[in-house]
């Protein structure tokens, strides 16, 4: 319902059941002044001004909670603390560096480009997020690679892997559109939904679809991370570094991934089951067989 307002405007918005409202409380009436100056948020101190109702404010005086917070976050006074945290900062950035600097010399020179990829009988491309139900420009990209390389002849199926935990997103399909749109034929896509991170699809891949030798389509941030994993699964793999701009998903990939690095390294050690196995599926095989 809206507010009446005496005149022909009020008129016509109690009519039409809007209120065009007003940005100061003055505007709006002494019977909404008064409900709004009697509005108080549970617990916080509020304050009048002139007829108005201000936010919520700190208190005058820290609290001894709130000076314990702040005091904990200061920086240390001595000279030999703030060198203890200059050395426990330079430790950190270490070990976050290690896990994909490591990655990136077990990938070694299993990394390049479209036009220096090996052949094989099967690439694999991992899911990079839908929007609207279509593929990202990353993941687009990711299959523009996959499917020049199915055009030169240096692979005969495209594996495609990704998020199908929901009904409605469906990485594989969207993926698989997309690939069909760009002329593989769609007896060439196996689907994999259940490739919900690298080291799953890597693991599914090689337990699942049987593929033993591959080519791996992604950024280049990622594909030698994809390339350690699905080494340490029992694949002989190459990745192919897609191009992209250095824009600013570019760089948050950049910087996720050295968080992603130390998962994949444990994955690479322990060598987990991924979260969801079943059983093996004959796709790639049957793709893989000669017609007629």
């Amino acid at each position: 319902m809206g507010v009446a307002v005496p005149g022909k405007s009020g008129e016509r918005r109690r009519r039409s059941g809007r209120s065009t409202g007003s940005r100061h409380p003055e505007g709006l009436g002494p019977w909404l002044r008064e409900r709004l100056a009697a509005v108080r948020l549970p617990g916080r101190p509020t304050l009048r001004l002139r007829g108005r109702v201000a936010g919520p404010r700190l208190p005058e005086r820290p609290t001894p909670r709130f000076r314990e917070r702040f005091a904990a976050l200061r920086l240390p006074r001595t000279r030999r603390g703030q060198r203890r945290l200059v050395q426990g900062l330079m430790v950190a950035c270490v070990l976050a560096l290690v896990p994909a600097t490591w990655m990136r010399l077990a990938a070694g020179d299993r990394v390049g480009t479209t036009a220096e990829a090996p052949a094989r009988e099967v690439a694999v491309v991992f899911g990079a997020g839908l929007w609207n139900g279509r593929p990202t420009p990353y993941l687009a990209h990711r299959l523009d690679a996959a499917a020049e390389l199915y055009r030169t002849g240096k692979v005969k199926v495209v594996l495609v892997t990704g998020d199908n935990s929901r009904v409605e997103y469906d990485e594989p399909d969207a993926m698989r559109t997309y690939l069909t749109g760009r002329g593989v034929p769609d007896g060439r896509i196996v689907s994999d939904y259940a490739g919900f991170d690298s080291w799953d699809s890597c693991v599914r891949a090689k337990k699942i679809f049987g593929v033993d030798r591959a080519v791996l389509v992604s950024q280049g941030f990622h594909i030698h991370r994809a390339v350690t994993l699905c080494r340490s699964a029992g694949i002989d793999a190459y990745g192919v570094a897609v191009d992209e701009p250095r824009d600013a998903t570019w760089y948050y990939g950049g910087a996720r991934e050295l968080a992603a690095s130390g998962k994949a390294a444990l994955d690479a050690l322990f060598r987990p089951d991924p979260r969801f196995l079943g059983p093996e599926e004959p796709g790639v095989a049957e793709a893989l067989a000669p017609t007629g």
